[in-house]
């Protein structure tokens, strides 16, 4: 799951409502570790309360696996990360976040689906755009 994802999903919005249709369907959903300092940041930062936002992460934690990034994900997210910077210059389109490039690692490691709305995985195989 990437931090997109899960944003809305909180938002309720209609990507959010398209976000739990799948989370009710899967069998395991994988969130690594990035997504939740990620997604704490962009909270804080806009002014969510700290309750609030910590029974969000919570959420998270209850309802998937929180994969921590090692080495071997940290080296192979290095690559996916040069793979997704060829594509974003070729597109026209901004850098790609390392927190982007580690879920393309785990999606590949896993035999997973990353679940975004973020632009930069547009047309990717591993990818459920939202």
């Amino acid at each position: 799951m990437d931090s997109y994802a899960w944003i809305e999903f909180f938002l309720g919005s209609d990507k959010g409502k398209k976000v739990f249709e799948i989370l009710s369907s899967v069998d395991e959903i994988l969130t690594p570790d990035l997504v939740l300092a990620e997604i704490g940041r962009k909270y804080i930062r806009e002014g969510v309360d700290e309750k609030t936002a910590i029974e969000r992460l919570k959420f998270i934690e209850e309802n998937s696996v929180i994969l921590c990034i090692n080495s071997e994900l940290s080296v192979e997210g290095a690559m996916a990360y040069i793979e997704l910077l060829s594509k974003a210059k070729s597109e026209g389109k901004n850098k790609p976040s390392l927190t982007d490039s580690v879920l393309l690692a785990i999606s590949r490691k896993y035999t997973a689906k990353i679940v975004t709305g973020d632009e930069i995985f547009k047309g990717i195989n591993e990818v459920i755009f939202i």
